[in-house]
């Protein structure tokens, strides 16, 4: 991910510490939601903007309240009253209302939802990462406006607007993990991690290997070879020991590190 730069590039305008949090809880946004975890994306928008609003707040020459008495809303309701011509658009009006849109999402709607409704994590997760990393594209935008090389702006922005994607995508139940170089035991950990705390049956997980382009065989010996990390029922049914969850998290992990560098 092209973030490297952006806290130094925000610090033109916004203070440091709330430039560094912003961009750190963006990271943890796109992570939770290439791992399918929407409500963990969801709440880290919601500090995402937090951060913003701070850092929005001290620019515009206001100290942040207590706390316990800081809440977005207020901030963006005084950003919005700011007298024309004081500062830009940009600060007055057009990054108050992207960011109280998602703010909304994640205080009001939160990932709480009636049982008798269909669920919008999924939907709400997409355009809160959509929504997050066009505001923080914008308040970059806005920090280096001036600036007479672009290139390192240009590179971050085009990278923070990218497209994202799941890396775990659930079709009926069928899991699928989009990720580069997986052998078929990884592919059958991580069917175990994603289930956990509830079981798989062997044959259950074999299926979800072939369905990553193995073969019969292939699958059958992943399972076998992780038959040291699960606990298996009295019904034969396989649920992933402490171990193999530490392993999983780690090649996950070694995963996002790889593709991190590689877009670098």
């Amino acid at each position: 991910m092209a973030t490297t730069l952006v806290p130094a590039l925000l610090q033109a305008k916004f203070a440091a510490k709330h430039a560094t949090a912003a961009v750190s809880h963006f990271q943890k946004m796109t992570e939770q939601f290439q791992l399918g975890n929407w409500e963990g994306t969801i709440g880290a928008g919601g500090k995402f903007i937090e951060a913003c609003a701070k850092a929005l707040l001290l620019h515009v020459g206001k100290t942040l309240p207590p706390a316990r008495k800081f809440k977005v809303g207020d901030v963006m309701r005084d950003l919005k009253v700011l007298p024309q011509g004081s500062f830009d658009d940009t600060i007055r009006i057009i990054l108050p209302r992207a960011c109280e849109f998602i703010y909304d999402i994640a205080s009001n709607r939160g990932a709480r939802h009636d049982p008798d409704e269909i669920d919008s994590n999924e939907m709400d997760a997409t355009v809160t990462v959509g929504t997050c990393a066009w505001t923080l594209s914008e308040m970059l935008r806005y920090a280096q406006k001036g600036t007479l090389d672009t290139r390192d702006v240009t590179h971050s922005v085009a990278g923070l607007m990218q497209r994202r994607y799941p890396s775990i995508e659930d079709i009926d139940g069928r899991i699928y993990f989009h990720v580069p170089g997986l052998s078929a035991r990884d592919v059958a950990l991580l069917t175990l991690w994603h289930q956990h705390p509830a079981r798989i049956t062997p044959q259950e997980l074999i299926a979800a290997v072939r369905r990553h382009n193995y073969k019969s065989a292939n699958a059958s010996m992943a399972v076998q070879r992780i038959r040291t990390l699960v606990d298996v029922d009295s019904h034969g049914r396989y649920r992933l020991l402490a171990p193999g969850l530490q392993e999983a998290e780690r090649l996950l992990a070694s995963s996002k590190s790889g593709a991190t560098s590689r877009s670098k």
